[in-house]
């Protein structure tokens, strides 16, 4: 316990707080959106937490297990477990009581399906991807972006206890967004991934190429969102916002594929975090309009 106290800051950064918060917004959007604005109080916070402890555990697994490579890479050189300011069974102490608490949440204040599908994410995120897919195929963000995607559905499932179509068209785009996402910032960082050889897309086929692919998979997410309007899910409100997310992104993709110097492939970064967090505000605004 005193480790903790003492190193509490060490502790939050093994949760990855920055990707907890769009994790966060998303899984509460699909709780808002899949109850029409009227969650029962109990599921809604006791479901955020849990799932977000889920999320977390994985993620100290996932800083468990990437000790080594982290320790290659200027991005990741600084991490607590790298730096031996938290030991590793410290960190898989604190990775189990999150597991646990979160699931004792979800099992009590949700329902099973909500914690069996939260459970197979961390499953699939920290050990399967972490462990082995990272490291068979360049197209390894493409299919380990489900993990991340999965948020929308969890809150979701977490108020119906049921999976519904809606809610895989809030998963479907996050996936969809996901690469151009994350291959910008491999990009600016190909020469870390190089040195942890680590086989992401720039290293594997160029950065050339995967310039084009964050081109393409920018074209492929604009139409993804697409569909929910076209379902009748949301309305105009939500069908201008991402039409004009959508092209500024397209925008970024674009002016970075065109860039021999590669400096815009942080602002790409940086921008397609908005971009998602205001698309899924624009979800909310438009449904909660047409109640």
């Amino acid at each position: 316990m005193g480790e903790v106290l003492i190193n509490w800051r060490g502790y939050l950064e093994l949760t990855k707080p920055g990707v907890q918060a769009l994790l966060f917004v998303s899984c509460a959007s699909g709780m808002l959106i899949g109850s029409d604005f009227n969650p029962p109080i109990t599921a809604f916070f006791f479901g955020l937490i849990g799932i977000s402890f889920l999320a977390a555990s994985s993620a100290v697994v996932n800083h468990f297990f990437d000790k080594t490579i982290d320790s290659k890479m200027n991005r990741t050189a600084n991490r607590p477990l790298v730096k031996g300011n938290i030991s590793d069974n410290a960190a898989i102490l604190f990775s189990i009581l999150l597991y646990c608490s979160g699931s004792w949440m979800l099992l009590i204040f949700t329902n099973f399906l909500t914690w069996l599908l939260t459970t197979l994410t961390f499953i699939f995120y920290g050990f399967i991807y972490t462990k082995y897919l990272k490291f068979m195929t360049s197209q390894n963000i493409v299919i380990g972006g489900l993990a991340g995607a999965m948020p929308p559905l969890l809150g979701w499932s977490a108020i119906t206890n049921s999976i519904e179509p809606d809610a895989l068209l809030l998963v479907l785009i996050i996936m969809v967004w996901t690469p151009p996402h994350f291959w910008a910032l491999a990009v600016h960082r190909v020469e870390d991934y190089k040195d942890a050889a680590v086989p992401m897309l720039p290293v594997q086929k160029g950065v050339d190429f995967t310039k084009q692919h964050i081109l393409l998979y920018t074209l492929l997410l604009l139409a993804s969102t697409m569909l929910p309007y076209a379902v009748g899910m949301f309305g105009e409100i939500y069908l201008l916002s991402a039409v004009l997310l959508g092209f500024i992104f397209l925008v970024y993709s674009y002016r970075l594929y065109k860039d021999d110097t590669n400096s815009l492939a942080m602002p790409t970064f940086a921008y397609s975090i908005i971009y998602l967090a205001v698309l899924f505000a624009a979800m909310l605004l438009d449904h909660y309009l047409r109640i």
